[in-house]
């Protein structure tokens, strides 16, 4: 499902405010929302600290959510928003649920998949990169200065 630009900020600002909420938990402060139907259906933030768990991804916790919400094992007709490129093993994920969409706001040089190669996510899945890339880099940058202090 494609989803007007217009509507791509509105929701990764959802996205950025599970990333705050992540930042206040110490974890690494990334946000993520499935939308389906142009209504959120899954909202998570990074748990890797709290659940003690490598796994714990933003996305991989939204995605288990909206599967769970669905009743479904592939979301086609879902667009996953993620304040940073995700990981590989979140692109696999992505690729195995057939996602039908992923917006990513920052780019990952050191961690994200396209870093590997760019075709991880499935090859129907739309992928649209940069939106409010700044505020989530901000975001990121300030939480590890904040850990080097």
């Amino acid at each position: 499902m494609l989803i007007g630009i217009r509507n791509h900020e509105d929701y990764m600002q959802q996205a950025l405010m599970l990333a705050e909420q992540a930042f206040e938990e110490g974890e690494i402060p990334v946000g993520a929302i499935v939308v389906a139907n142009q209504r959120i259906i899954a909202r998570a933030y990074n748990q890797t600290e709290r659940l003690n768990d490598p796994t714990a991804h933003a996305e991989m916790l939204a995605l288990t959510a909206a599967f769970d919400f669905l009743g479904a094992k592939y979301l086609p007709d879902c667009t996953l928003y993620v304040t940073l490129e995700p990981c590989v093993m979140c692109a696999g994920a992505i690729h195995w649920a057939q996602l039908g969409g992923l917006v990513y706001g920052a780019s990952d040089e050191n961690k994200g998949y396209t870093q590997y190669h760019e075709s991880i996510p499935h090859k129907k899945t739309f992928v649209t990169s940069g939106i409010l890339a700044l505020e989530s880099r901000q975001l990121i940058q300030s939480f590890f200065t904040k850990m080097r202090k």
